[in-house]
């Protein structure tokens, strides 16, 4: 049975009343009124905030990785980390492994070593390859190749943000040279403001379809937060409102051409959705939609790292699949972005202030635990949020934007994180 299909019965599997790990107490956000107000308002503009620098298209970002990978991050360590029921993980006693992938044969991508630190449990990560953000193109295809290898080894399915930068054919090739099991969620970033972007992405993903196939493609993106963006800029809180219907109505007309393109062209299997924050999916546009991707981050929740997956489940069901099971399409929803900062530019980012909320590997390794195999044991699909740390967003935004890795920078583990295994 799909997700988006289950009973209200098989849903209260879903989310326990008390899992492991969860503290009988409500977040802050539960604690409000029913009503959507205005802190829950800001919680999630500040989850679709993260979303979209977590592709960064459009912004013109002129920063080399290279240059900025000094930053200092206020690495804390003072949580403490307990699993959840059903999730195990194991220490290795081996050094933390080492950044990168070894070829066992420099000519052959798909002949390399596997890292015993790794356990594939992950049902899908989110993606952006380094360098791949207009206009400061530079994606390599040997660096795409490492992350597909490192990837191959936690998950088997991977969500893009965009086509540009020649991203889908960097990522199809990489596959098909790695040789792994790998499935794609593929992405055309559009703009209201700017619909050459949408028809440019559009080519780029035609053209790679052509060259490398569709057997590895699960679904076309098409757009990312771009409800929020416009109730935003109207200053409204209602997805639905008559001030973004313009916005509505192109992200129709964009996703109802991408089908049609993929039809005309024979690729009738590949399903098309759109990602948007928690609580601004417009209603006419999942009508159109077969599946939709949403973000939630507990951390800006400001709750504790105990009550986090919790606080994700239930306003994920709530906000969600509630509501788009009453559409007759039912479009399926799945997680687009869920995870827990390490660290911080500043102390001041870090949240020390709470007690058990701190950014932090010790809390990263709670949020693990306490989240994936739960998660996978109850059929909820997601993205894990993300692959390794990203310091171009640490240049340019500060805060905790640049450490959601369980990989640093260099594509280490990061100490004190074990993967669990779900056993």
């Amino acid at each position: 049975m799909s997700y988006n299909a289950r009973s209200d019965v098989e849903y209260s599997m879903l989310v326990p009343e008390q899992p492991q790990g969860y503290q009988a107490k409500e977040s802050a956000w539960l604690h409000e009124q029913n009503a959507k107000s205005q802190r829950s308002k800001w919680i999630v503009t500040a989850v679709g905030f993260l979303a979209l620098i977590g592709i960064g298209v459009g912004i013109g970002v002129g920063v080399s990785v290279a240059n900025k990978s000094n930053n200092a991050a206020v690495v804390v360590n003072n949580g403490t980390s307990s699993a959840a029921a059903g999730s195990t993980t194991t220490s290795s006693s081996a050094p933390n492994p080492s950044g990168g992938v070894t070829n066992s044969d420099p000519n052959d991508p798909s002949n390399f070593q596997k890292n015993a630190a790794f356990h594939k449990v992950f049902w899908g990560m989110a993606y952006t390859p380094n360098g791949s953000i207009m206009p400061n193109c530079g994606a390599t295809q040997a660096e795409v190749i490492t992350d597909i290898q490192i990837m191959s080894q936690l998950t088997d399915t991977v969500r893009l943000y965009g086509a540009d930068c020649n991203v889908t054919a960097l990522v199809l090739n990489a596959i098909k040279l790695t040789k792994v099991d790998m499935k794609v969620y593929i992405a055309n970033y559009i703009s209201p403001d700017d619909k050459v972007a949408y028809t440019r992405q559009k080519a780029i993903i035609e053209d790679a379809l052509k060259t490398y196939g569709v057997d590895n493609i699960v679904g076309l993106t098409v757009g990312n937060e771009q409800i929020l963006q416009a109730a935003q800029a109207q200053h409204t809180e209602d997805p639905n409102s008559e001030l973004v219907k313009p916005v509505a109505d192109y992200i129709i007309e964009s996703i109802n051409d991408t089908r049609s393109s993929l039809k005309a062209l024979g690729y009738n299997n590949i399903k098309v959705g759109t990602s948007e924050a928690g609580y601004y999916f417009n209603t006419e546009v999942l009508k159109v939609c077969e599946y939709g991707l949403s973000n939630f981050h507990a951390w800006f929740a400001e709750t504790k790292v105990s009550d986090a997956v919790q606080w994700v489940w239930t306003n994920f069901k709530e906000e969600n699949v509630d509501k788009a099971a009453l559409l007759t399409n039912q479009p399926e929803m799945i997680i687009a972005e869920t995870g827990w900062p390490t660290g911080s530019k500043t102390t001041a980012d870090a949240r020390l202030n709470i007690t058990g909320g701190e950014a932090s590997a010790a809390n990263l390794q709670v949020f693990l635990d306490n989240f994936v195999c739960q998660s996978n044991t109850q059929g909820v699909k997601y993205f894990y949020f993300e692959l390794f740390d990203e310091m171009w967003k640490d240049a340019l935004y500060g805060g905790v934007e640049g450490y959601w890795g369980i990989l640093d920078k260099d594509k280490n583990l990061k100490p004190g994180i074990t993967i669990p295994t779900c056993q």
